[in-house]
């Protein structure tokens, strides 16, 4: 296979990793506190192709591919929805919940309160308080929630909510949806700046629009790498023809 056809079926893979990106990214563009997969391309080379240049031989065919993902955690637009129980961040930090497996770490702050008087998330997990604790409130009354994470409940304080953050992005792996794990425990930190918003919720950053556009972006590059890859075909094979030839 020649190097042109070499060269846009490895462009056309990278497309199509991209393609499961963006499908992942639009299906959750309705979800609150969601972060969009981002990919960062790179070129591939051989160690085999790249030793054989090295000693003098043809150039090393580079082909593009995604080299790795990316979270984007830049902050989605506040809704303001009205319900007490709906909490959005303004700055960096995390809300964190004890998932089955241990602490998960969120931009969704749609919470409720069990039957059993337990502050949770959508998804039915405690929500932590600083030190790891939970907190308990009488059903059916209204909760009050200070920009500091503190919990009021007819003017009793329950707590204040556990507000994390990390020293790298990296250190956070996607659990789910909306939900991220720790994968550095030595990366958790407090988020002193950041804020409580009581009565609204963040959007996904990955919105619609911009989904679309990447969407169609992607597919009008598979279809040139598709030509290229085709216009290579002919080309070896009116090579052959002519060879053939007598």
């Amino acid at each position: 296979m020649d190097s042109l056809t070499i060269t846009a079926a490895g462009g056309m893979r990278a497309r199509l990793e991209s393609l499961d990106l963006l499908a992942n990214n639009i299906s959750n563009a309705a979800t609150a506190g969601y972060k969009a997969d981002r990919e960062f391309y790179g070129l591939y080379i051989s160690e085999d192709a790249a030793s054989d240049a090295a000693d003098g031989g043809a150039d090393a065919l580079r082909l593009p591919v995604v080299e790795r993902n990316w979270i984007d955690h830049a902050q989605g637009a506040v809704t303001l929805t009205g319900n007490s129980m709906d909490l959005a961040l303004s700055g960096k930090g995390f809300f964190s919940v004890n998932g089955p497996s241990g602490p998960l770490y969120t931009r969704d702050g749609g919470l409720r309160v069990s039957a059993l008087g337990v502050v949770e998330s959508r998804n039915g997990y405690p929500v932590r308080t600083e030190g790891g604790g939970q907190i308990k409130a009488e059903p059916g009354i209204p909760l009050e929630f200070k920009a500091d994470g503190s919990v009021f409940q007819e003017g009793q304080p329950l707590g204040r909510l556990e507000l994390s953050d990390v020293t790298k992005p990296e250190f956070l792996a996607k659990e789910g949806g909306n939900y991220f794990r720790l994968v550095d425990p030595a990366g958790l930190t407090k988020a002193p700046s950041v804020q409580v918003v009581q009565g609204g919720l963040e959007a996904s950053n990955s919105g619609p629009a911009e989904s679309a556009i990447r969407l169609v972006n992607v597919l009008r590059q598979f279809e040139m790498l598709q030509r290229a890859v085709a216009m290579g075909t002919e080309m070896n094979k009116k090579a052959v023809e002519e060879v053939a030839r007598p």
